[in-house]
C-alpha cells in the first residue's frame, strides 16, 4: 500500500479542518487527487463547515481566550479571540450518517494502532448513554428533576465543576426530568435529560477532557439518533436525541450559552 493511501478518515476529518502540517495534507492531497468520492465527501464537508460558522458567528462573547484558530482563512498565530468566536470560526466536523457500533463510523482506510482522541470518544459515548437510558421508563434517572439543586451540587463536585449549571431548556419545549453520574472516557461525567410534552427525550452529556484541546461544534449522526457536540477547554459537551438537526443545534447553542464559562 501506497503512502497516498494510508489515509484514516480521522485524517480525512483533520484535512478538512486544517489541523495537518504541511507533510501529512500533501499526503492527502496525493490521496484525494485519486479518489474522488473521497475528494467529493471532504469537500461536502468544507461546505458544511461554512454553513455551521456562519450559523454561530453572531454569539461571540467578550471574554478571551488562549485559543489559536485554525481554519476558515482567520487564524494567526498568536491571536486571541473570544471564546464564542473561537469556537463558531474553529473548523466543523460534520460526520457521517448511518455510523456503526455506537461510534461515527469505521475508518475508510485502516491504519495500524489508531487510538481513539476524546473528540471521537465524547459522541460515542454520549450515543450510547442516550440510547440506554433514554428509554427507560421507571429508572431514567438517579436524581430527578424536583432535587434538582441537589443534582447540580453532587455532578459538580464529582467533575470538580464549581457552580455547575443545570440547562434549563424550557424555551425550546423541553423540561428536565433529571440526571445521573456516569463514565465518560474512564473519568466522572455528568448526565442530563429532558423530555417534551409528547414525551420525546434528549440527553445532555458533560465529561471531563483529559486532552484538554478546544474543538468546533460537530455533528455525529448514527441512524435516527443525532448528537451535536464541542469541547471547551477542560470539559466536553454533547447534545443527544432523536430530533432534526436543526432543533438540536439550538437546544445546543442554549446549553452553550448556560455552561460556565
Amino acid at each position: 500500500m501506497t503512502e497516498a493511501r494510508s489515509v484514516s478518515e480521522a485524517e480525512l476529518h483533520a484535512y478538512a479542518d486544517g489541523f495537518l502540517d504541511e507533510a501529512d495534507r500533501a499526503r492527502v492531497q496525493s490521496f484525494l487527487a485519486e479518489n474522488p468520492e473521497a475528494a467529493q465527501m471532504v469537500s461536502d464537508w468544507q461546505d458544511q463547515n461554512e454553513e455551521l460558522r456562519a450559523a454561530f458567528a453572531g454569539h461571540e462573547r467578550s471574554k478571551l481566550s488562549d485559543i489559536r484558530l485554525l481554519s476558515g482563512g482567520l487564524a494567526r498565530a498568536g491571536t486571541r479571540p473570544s471564546r464564542r468566536l473561537a469556537l463558531a470560526a474553529a473548523a466543523v466536523l460534520i460526520f457521517a450518517a448511518g455510523a456503526l457500533g455506537g461510534h461515527y463510523g469505521p475508518l475508510l482506510f485502516e491504519p495500524a494502532d489508531i487510538r481513539l482522541t476524546y473528540a471521537e470518544i465524547l459522541p460515542r459515548e454520549a450515543r450510547t448513554a442516550f440510547l440506554v437510558y433514554a428509554s427507560e421508563v421507571r429508572h431514567p434517572v438517579e436524581v430527578f428533576a424536583n432535587e434538582e439543586t441537589h443534582l447540580a451540587t453532587w455532578l459538580g463536585k464529582r467533575l470538580s465543576i464549581a457552580n455547575l449549571k443545570v440547562p434549563n431548556l424550557q424555551g425550546q419545549g423541553f423540561k428536565l426530568v433529571g440526571g445521573r453520574l456516569l463514565p465518560v472516557g474512564g473519568k466522572p461525567g455528568a448526565l442530563f435529560m429532558y423530555e417534551d410534552q409528547g414525551g420525546q427525550r434528549l440527553t445532555v452529556l458533560v465529561g471531563r477532557n483529559k486532552e484538554n484541546r478546544t474543538t468546533s461544534f460537530r455533528f455525529a449522526s448514527a441512524n435516527s439518533v443525532e448528537t451535536f457536540y464541542w469541547i471547551d477547554g477542560e470539559l466536553g459537551y454533547a447534545v443527544t436525541g432523536e430530533i432534526s438537526r436543526d432543533m438540536l443545534r439550538r437546544i445546543a447553542e442554549e446549553c452553550y450559552r448556560q455552561f460556565p464559562s
